[in-house]
């Protein structure tokens, strides 16, 4: 085990929903790199919890080149014991900030970016964004998504940065080594998190990591790190649960029937097979 030392980055007061993953994430994240750290974020829901590092925030759309804007500054004083995060969510990151995101990685700005994904625009509502599952309910979505969900991590692997991985809270040490190892590594880093939302996701509150667990054991949230082109599952179920265990849960999903999940369910089954082929080769 490894040890992991409590921050108290995270002041008390925050303001967001009960059940919430995002202060769990949060948690994790400042407890792995520690009080030495500048943040730049969106106006995401996390915005409004009180923290003890310095913490801007703007528009959706300015995320990665207001991180940029602190890496230079930085470099221009010859700093390098700080660490640069940056934090959006999954409609500033695929959608709104996405041109910014890019060039930030083409640039190979030395920066963490953390992409927070719960799968909607929840802060203003419950609206859909690329990064919304396929048939998944929204505010703007009524009859379920259309689409399948972007690939954004396999994206941004291929802006040929120096790491990318998957995480989510409840794969907590897989979670702290991946962030340790980003924070030794310098260039553009990208780590992409499942944030279950109750509110959006219409679940339960008290089994938001659960659900984030359901997400990895069924396939629907792969596990794994690209590091300099070098592909690597960092969890492999012995055998996938169906996904209607983590989906039905999720009233989201309550609009589709037996016929659709089974679509899902051989869309998930080919998405995994495709992933393990990938396993201990490098893609680039």
């Amino acid at each position: 085990m490894m040890a992991l030392k409590e921050s108290n980055i995270i002041l008390p007061g925050g303001t967001t929903c009960p059940g919430c993953s995002g202060p769990t994430i949060h948690r994790i994240i400042y407890n792995v790199l520690g009080q030495n750290v500048i943040q730049f974020g969106g106006g995401g829901c996390g915005g409004g919890s009180p923290r003890t590092i310095p913490l801007y925030s703007l528009h959706h759309s300015g995320v990665a080149s207001g991180a940029t804007g602190i890496v230079k500054a930085l470099e221009a004083q010859g700093r390098t014991d700080i660490t640069v995060i940056a934090m959006a969510g999954d409609g500033g990151a695929s959608n709104t900030s996405f041109g910014k995101l890019s060039a930030a990685a083409l640039r190979n700005d030395n920066m963490i970016f953390f992409t927070l994904d719960n799968e909607a625009y929840m802060n203003t509502g419950v609206q859909k964004s690329d990064l919304t599952p396929y048939q998944a309910w929204t505010r703007t979505t009524p009859l379920g998504k259309p689409t399948k969900k972007m690939d954004l991590p396999m994206i941004m692997t291929y802006h040929y940065v120096p790491y990318v991985a998957t995480v989510t809270p409840a794969f907590h040490m897989d979670m702290v080594r991946k962030i340790r190892k980003a924070k030794e590594i310098k260039g553009f880093k990208y780590i992409h998190v499942l944030e279950p939302c109750p509110t959006g996701w219409r679940s339960d509150p008290s089994k938001s990591i659960e659900l984030s667990r359901l997400a990895v054991q069924t396939g629907t949230w792969p596990l794994y790190e690209i590091e300099n082109g070098d592909f690597k599952v960092t969890y492999k179920p012995k055998e996938l649960k169906p996904v209607s265990e983590y989906m039905k849960p999720q009233r989201r999903f309550n609009h589709l029937s037996d016929t659709s999940i089974q679509e899902i369910q051989q869309m998930h089954n080919d998405d995994w097979e495709r992933l393990l082929s990938k396993d201990g080769t490098n893609i680039w």
